[in-house]
C-alpha cells in the first residue's frame, strides 16, 4: 500500500494570504475650466470631461472606519478641480501628465486610464479628447 505524501501545513494567522487588485471608477466627470492653446480658449470656459480608471493594489481589505485604506473618489476629484484652479493648460496632455503626477503619489496605484474630452469645441463633434493610459514601473534604471 501507497503512502500519500501530503504535508499538513499550518498557516500562521498574522501572514497574509491575500492580494486585493482594486479599481477606481470615476464616469464622465464634467467641469467648466480654461482649457486650451488658442486665444478663444483662455478667454472663456468650456465644458471638459474626465472618466479614469484606476487600478491599485493593496494587501489588506479596506477597513469600513478608516477613509485611508481605501482610495477615495472624493480626494481625486477634489485633486482634479485643484490643479485646474492652480494653472492654465494649453494641452490635455500637459493636463493629464499633471493628473498623473499627483495621483501616483500615492504608492498603492499602479495604473491610470485617463480620457479627457472638450466637449463644445467642435460644433460637429460631441466631444474630443485623449485618452491617455500610464503604469508605474518597477523596473530599476
Amino acid at each position: 500500500m501507497r503512502k500519500n505524501n501530503f504535508k499538513v501545513i499550518k498557516i500562521d494567522k498574522n501572514k497574509k494570504l491575500f492580494n486585493y487588485e482594486k479599481k477606481i471608477l470615476i464616469n464622465e466627470l464634467i467641469l467648466n475650466l480654461k482649457l486650451g492653446y488658442y486665444d478663444f480658449e483662455k478667454e472663456k470656459t468650456q465644458k471638459v470631461k474626465f472618466s479614469l480608471e484606476i487600478d491599485y493594489q493593496d494587501k489588506k481589505p479596506s477597513n469600513d472606519k478608516d477613509l485611508r485604506s481605501i482610495v477615495n473618489y472624493a480626494t481625486i476629484v477634489r485633486l482634479i478641480k485643484k490643479l485646474i484652479k492652480k494653472k492654465h493648460y494649453n494641452f490635455l496632455e500637459t493636463l493629464a501628465e499633471a493628473v498623473f503626477d499627483e495621483l501616483f503619489k500615492d504608492k498603492r496605484i499602479g495604473k491610470i486610464m485617463l480620457k479627457i474630452e472638450k466637449m463644445e469645441i467642435l460644433k460637429e463633434c460631441s466631444s474630443v479628447g485623449i485618452q491617455i493610459t500610464k503604469k508605474r514601473s518597477y523596473d530599476k534604471f
